[in-house]
């Protein structure tokens, strides 16, 4: 079965995008997936996404972990999504879509894309840092010499800790660069190692920033690049919640399987 993709990537973290909108791609066949996202028998990405048919938004967002088990909310893999609706005409420099968590919104700006993100309830004080939920679980921990962390074995350690079962967290450093900047370092669960930037991690990391009285607009720099995050905040939590950052195609291709 010959099967159509192509690859972008978001600040570093790459993803293989299918458009599934016939629905022939085989969805529950988790060794295909893994096999797409194996970085020497396949095409090499954190994960992969389908692009399907919504009959409530432009289109839907299915995302799956690199390891091929169907994930949670991803944000860097949301704008490689956007940019590839626009590139198969579905969509100009708006649009809505459904995902993981609900409906979320994005705007096209040239490579910046701005994605709407789900109101997230307050976090929890946690280990020696922060556990909050901004589509997919993160615990945040703020750091000195970012440089000096081994984020694989310490964040494996801290995903795979008891506290966090059965299903595990992200986990991610951050160390405080300016008066509104951090640098964020990310250990994926379903990738199981570092990647070069999580989306919703960084968001995370800016929510936990804001409630260290570094304000609700966050430049986040990762080894991938940089990401700008914004919102609002009530009583319950925080809403009105955008994540900005550039996305490309790297190449496309046709796989036989």
């Amino acid at each position: 079965m010959p099967i159509r993709f192509t690859k972008y990537q978001s600040t570093g973290n790459d993803f293989v995008l299918i458009d599934n909108r016939e629905g022939k791609f085989p969805v529950d066949n988790t060794a295909l997936i893994h096999k797409l996202c194996d970085r020497k028998f396949g095409v090499g990405a954190d994960g992969l996404i389908l692009l399907e048919t919504s009959e409530i938004a432009d289109f839907t967002m299915r995302y799956y972990n690199a390891d091929g088990s169907l994930g949670s909310f991803c944000g860097n893999g949301s704008r490689a999504v956007v940019s590839f609706a626009q590139s198969l005409g579905i969509i100009e420099d708006k649009t809505s879509f459904e995902a993981y968590d609900g409906l979320h919104e994005a705007i096209i700006t040239r490579n910046l894309i701005q994605i709407k993100m789900a109101d997230v309830q307050n976090g929890r004080v946690l280990l020696n840092g922060t556990f909050i939920d901004t589509g997919s679980p993160h615990y945040i921990e703020f750091v000195e010499a970012l440089n000096n962390i081994d984020v694989v074995q310490q964040g494996r350690a801290v995903r795979n800790s008891a506290i966090f079962e059965p299903n595990g967290s992200n986990i991610n450093y951050v160390e405080k660069t300016g008066k509104r900047q951090i640098r964020v370092r990310t250990y994926e669960r379903g990738v199981e190692n570092e990647t070069l930037s999580c989306g919703t991690g960084v968001t995370a990391a800016a929510i936990v920033a804001a409630n260290a009285g570094m304000g609700n607009n966050i430049a986040i720099s990762t080894l991938g690049g940089d990401l700008q995050v914004w919102f609002e905040k009530n009583d319950h939590g925080y809403h009105n919640i955008w994540l900005e950052g550039p996305t490309e195609m790297v190449f496309s291709g046709e796989l036989v399987v």
